[in-house]
């Protein structure tokens, strides 16, 4: 490959960085063509794109980010793919552990693709063992919503005391006054 193939291929990653709010790096080394393009499909199917990069391309584009990104280098060991996903941060970590689950993988085999490190919304994150708290983040989407939720709640709990209060005090009137005819 000729520098110039390499500065574009770095150019196309960088791009890539900078247009995803979530890329996964993932180890896939081990795995079989059939179930490396069994992910790919999933990957597509859901949105996402997989594809293997050597790491020192990965790097080199890493470093046109403007955040310290030097956490990820433990990640850049081995063979690397990344994951990329434009919708929320958790998505990839639930794809990856869909895949997971299809596979059957017995407790004590080696679970491929591994999680080697994930970038989330400027938040790095190292290990297979963040998987699982990857994958309970929260989207900004699902963020906003619970914020909307929050701030809607004290105002429908007002309107309701108030409508029920109304009805209530509606009744109690309606019973004075029936009980003053009565009397009366």
């Amino acid at each position: 490959m000729i520098r110039e193939d390499k500065q574009a291929l770095v150019d196309e990653l960088s791009e890539k960085f900078q247009s995803h709010n979530a890329f996964y790096i993932a180890d896939a080394s081990g795995m079989s063509v059939a179930k490396i393009n069994e992910f790919r499909r999933l990957c597509y199917n859901r949105g996402m794109e997989f594809k293997v990069y050597k790491n020192t391309f990965i790097r080199k584009a890493l470093d046109t980010l403007e955040v310290d990104t030097t956490e990820m280098d433990a990640a850049l060991v081995g063979q690397s793919g990344i994951l990329f996903s434009k919708e929320s941060g958790n998505a990839p970590a639930k794809l990856m552990q869909d895949f997971h689950k299809s596979q059957n993988y017995s407790k004590t085999a080696v679970v491929r693709p591994a999680l080697k490190g994930a970038y989330v919304d400027a938040g790095i994150y190292i290990g297979h063992d963040q998987l699982g708290t990857l994958a309970t983040l929260k989207g900004k989407t699902e963020l906003i919503g619970e914020i909307i939720g929050l701030l809607q709640s004290p105002a429908k709990n007002v309107i309701s005391a108030l409508s029920s209060g109304g009805s209530k005090l509606a009744g109690i009137l309606k019973t004075l006054s029936e009980k003053e005819e009565v009397a009366g």
